[in-house]
């Protein structure tokens, strides 16, 4: 049995990878795939690519990027997820902020830097025409430190998926006053260079169990009441996610990596732009 280690949040779009382990697929191929959740998000992911300590990762694009133009020794295998994040703006309910305009020269609650929070506020402070260069932030490590900064106002706003925060909106913890989509498809596959190198076999393997199970997550029975429950959410919160959400079973295309970069490279969040054969496999 090959053991690999595989990492992402614990949210609703890598319930696909969970049914295949309850379901013993990857065993079956002689696959010992091992979850583990990493709350703290796509910076946290980064960093454990970076010194191995992870196999494969089911993280953001903006953030691999960045981390893989730092010197990250890791590539996109696959697209996992086709459609759009949806960024939640999120303040404490107490607040006076009502809308994104009133965040302006306010701090940003982030998990840590090089995460998406972090890289989704420059995004989103680059739409609103805002000063870049003048962002200021509050690291919180995850979701629970982000309740303690806004609600302790040690930070004004918080960015985070707006399913998964929907729960501390609905309960009066935080205010949710606007969305900010990702301009890209925005989870992808990712692997270090050193399994791709060694393991290129368990790797084809874990696409094909994968995309077989994502590609017909929608058609199963019931699955909305599922993940509402297991993810304690709304039904209807799910039904509205499950809509606008698209899962993948193909490459990033060098169109949508290029944008990628270019954004990023416009925000000065990465220095230069790699050519595609560097972050694609």
């Amino acid at each position: 049995m090959k053991k690999v280690n595989i990492i992402g949040v614990p949210e609703h779009f890598n319930h696909p990878w969970h049914l295949a382990i309850e379901e013993n697929a990857f065993k079956d191929r002689g696959i010992d795939l091992e979850w583990i959740d990493i709350p703290e998000g796509t910076g946290r992911m980064c960093q454990m690519l970076a010194d191995n300590e992870t196999d494969i990762a089911i993280i953001l694009t903006e953030g691999l990027v960045k981390s893989i133009t730092a010197g990250t020794k890791a590539k996109i295998v696959q697209e996992y997820i086709a459609s759009p994040l949806l960024w939640g703006i999120h303040v404490s309910a107490k607040s006076s902020y009502n809308s994104i305009a009133d965040l302006k020269n306010t701090k940003a609650a982030i998990s840590r830097f090089g995460s998406g929070s972090h890289l989704m506020a420059y995004v989103n402070a680059q739409i609103l025409g805002w000063n870049t260069a003048e962002l200021e932030f509050e690291v919180i490590n995850n979701l629970d430190g982000a309740v303690t900064s806004l609600t302790e106002g040690t930070a004004d706003y918080f960015m985070w998926e707006h399913f998964t925060t929907k729960p501390l909106v609905d309960n009066g913890t935080f205010k949710c006053i606007g969305d900010c989509p990702t301009p890209w498809p925005c989870f992808v596959i990712a692997a270090t260079e050193k399994f791709i190198t060694e393991n290129s076999g368990t790797l084809q393997h874990i696409l094909e169990i994968i995309n077989l199970y994502s590609e017909e997550f929608k058609s199963i029975p019931s699955i909305d009441r599922t993940v509402a429950n297991r993810y304690k959410q709304k039904l209807d919160d799910i039904k509205k996610w499950l809509s606008i959400t698209q899962w993948s079973q193909s490459q990033m295309s060098e169109k949508t990596l290029k944008k990628v970069q270019d954004t990023l490279l416009s925000l000065d969040l990465i220095d230069k732009k790699l050519d595609t054969k560097s972050i694609l496999l």
